[in-house]
């Protein structure tokens, strides 16, 4: 795979060198053109030496809001007190420990929690004498948390009931029961997924597990991948053992290192153990399965982005028709799950389906883990009941760090867009009004919103794995700048749409910030939203404007005190 030899390249020599690039153009009969079409195309790889000090710090979300332009500006600071081009400072995309703000990358395999311009002068100082970086401590306790069946122990006693004599019918069924569906964000059933792929013409047939968590405010799968791994695994091999796939992988972000690393020794005892393999449990099935490390990008989170990446392309979102089910890697049918989806199986088979339906909730079935960041007392990871309110949700997260209002909330990351504490009936679908709020009700309180698939989507609202929290001091104009401006950052640039589109919604926004919108622009910018979400061909360009016109139709005094240039 060229993707991953580039990798084995870079890690041994800190970029790529055009000598190692002929040597392996030669090894694999590749042009030389085609190595750099894939170089060229993903950050992770660089073509240029590195500096001696590279200093990347988190621009999204929860660090947007924990002061990371600050600490960059204080940063630079620092740097320029070293030879010029010695010590370099940028922004980055989300990191995934938006609970840690503000995030900080050094050298890009050290990753730091919590960082201070005085911490990291600290790490730059050290990095620039090359002295050993100090080792970050990761929680790799047991979750404790209903999803993981086995309570910290690898004993895939699922794997061990299907060859008990389950079949594979039985287990659609569990899931069906069960409504389990995609946790990534899509909310698709599973069942149905997993019965299209056995029911697929064509063999060979595969599972891919995108683990390449990179939405802003996303996080949940960073602590299954590395606390937990025994349950995405198993979850392969029964998805697996349904569809009649022999070949997995487990597609992870490079910047979750110590989540590869679990996976890996995971491996390693699931292969001793002969729950993957050539001859699973001496039973004569076989599945064998590796992990791919992402070259980063968060479009590779969109499924067709993520294949074309696995298929040694640059990552670009195919069309669709034809979905992945029938025409997925290399062509053949292939089941394509998140990593919590796959961990929720084992219990599932081991419990039934109804254990996991009747986990939830206020007529929702099923639970979940919620990533919940910004201002809250206690960020982090929960598990929770689909058809929780907002209200408890943010309780379970110790409530409003300091005590102070709550005034907004993105419900999916940034793709969702932005709702106030209190949203004006005008703006709600008439159906929901008549079946969720009492007659004559002016206004929706948020924080009575229940969090399940079929309520938010009722409401218009995207329910994602990411929640993001703001207070009353929170100016969301800003916030919806710094939102746009990262799906601006993040797009693979293939459609005009989400290229052409994403930009200028970034210099209308910051027009509209600098209190330069010229009259008729707000009216443009929505037509641009519709227009980039009816066009775009992926998922990135078809919600990248939301942030933006979520906050010019619900936050309307606010964004007239910025088009009046009177900031709030």
């Amino acid at each position: 795979m060229i993707v991953q030899e580039l990798q084995k390249i870079q890690e041994r020599c800190g970029w790529l060198p055009a000598e190692e690039l002929r040597a392996l153009s030669q090894r694999l009969t590749v042009p030389l053109h085609r190595l750099h079409e894939v170089a060229s195309y993903y950050p992770l790889y660089r073509l240029k030496p590195p500096p001696r000090v590279d200093v990347k710090i988190c621009r999204d979300m929860a660090c947007h809001m924990a002061g990371a332009e600050r600490v960059r500006a204080e940063v630079e600071m620092i740097a320029s007190e070293y030879p010029a081009g010695s010590v370099a400072v940028d922004g980055v995309s989300c990191l995934g420990r938006c609970d840690k703000a503000v995030a900080a990358a050094v050298n890009d395999h050290h990753y730091v929690l919590s960082q201070t311009s005085e911490s990291l002068r600290q790490l730059i100082s050290k990095a620039y004498s090359k002295d050993p970086l100090p080792h970050a401590h990761w929680d790799m306790s047991p979750l404790g948390l209903t999803i993981d069946v086995y309570n910290g122990r690898s004993e895939y006693l699922a794997v061990k009931r299907w060859f008990e004599g389950m079949e594979a019918n039985a287990l659609l069924k569990e899931l069906e029961v069960s409504g389990l569906r995609g946790m990534g964000g899509a909310g698709f059933p599973t069942f149905r997924k997993w019965m299209a792929v056995r029911g697929a013409p064509g063999q060979p047939k595969y599972v891919v597990c995108n683990a390449d968590e990179s939405e802003p405010g996303t996080f949940k799968d960073r602590e299954l991948l590395r606390r937990a791994p025994w349950l995405v695994i198993e979850g392969m091999v029964l998805a697996a053992l349904v569809v009649g796939a022999e070949k997995g992988w487990i597609y992870i972000r490079h910047e979750y290192p110590d989540g590869i690393d679990a996976v890996r020794a995971e491996l390693k005892r699931a292969r001793e153990a002969g729950i993957i393999g050539s001859n699973i449990l001496g039973k004569g099935k076989t599945f064998e399965l590796d992990i791919f490390i992402s070259p980063g990008g968060y479009v590779q989170g969109e499924e067709s982005a993520l294949l074309e990446a696995m298929e040694d392309r640059r990552g670009e979102p195919r069309n669709k028709p034809p979905f992945p089910v029938f025409q997925g890697l290399y062509g053949k049918p292939t089941v394509i799950n998140n990593v919590e989806t796959l961990s929720w199986v084992p219990g599932i088979v081991l419990h039934g389906g109804s254990w996991y339906r009747d986990m939830g909730v206020k007529g929702a079935t099923g639970m979940r883990l919620v990533s919940i960041s910004g201002d809250v007392a206690k960020p982090g990871v929960y598990e929770a009941p689909l058809g929780q309110t907002l209200r408890e949700l943010i309780e379970l997260a110790g409530g409003m760090a300091g005590g102070r209002p709550f005034k907004a909330v993105a419900l999916s990351g940034p793709s969702g867009g932005f709702y106030p504490a209190q949203v004006p009936v005008s703006e709600l679908p008439p159906k929901f009004v008549q079946t969720k709020m009492p007659v004559g009700a002016t206004q929706f309180d948020m924080l009575d919103l229940a969090l399940d698939f079929n309520t938010c989507g009722e409401m218009g609202a995207m329910l994602g794995a990411a929640c993001i929290v703001y207070n009353d001091t929170r100016d969301m104009v800003n916030q919806a700048l710094n939102a746009v401006s990262f799906y601006r950052n993040e797009s693979c640039g293939k459609c005009v749409p989400c290229r052409v589109g994403g930009q200028k919604m970034v210099e209308m926004t910051t027009e509209l910030v600098e209190g330069r919108s010229p009259p008729g622009r707000l009216e443009l910018m929505r037509d641009l939203g519709e227009t980039m979400g009816l066009t775009s061909i992926c998922g990135l360009g078809q919600v990248a404007s939301n942030p933006v016109t979520s906050v010019l139709k619900l936050f309307p005094e606010e964004v007239e005190a910025y088009r009046k240039g009177q900031k709030p």
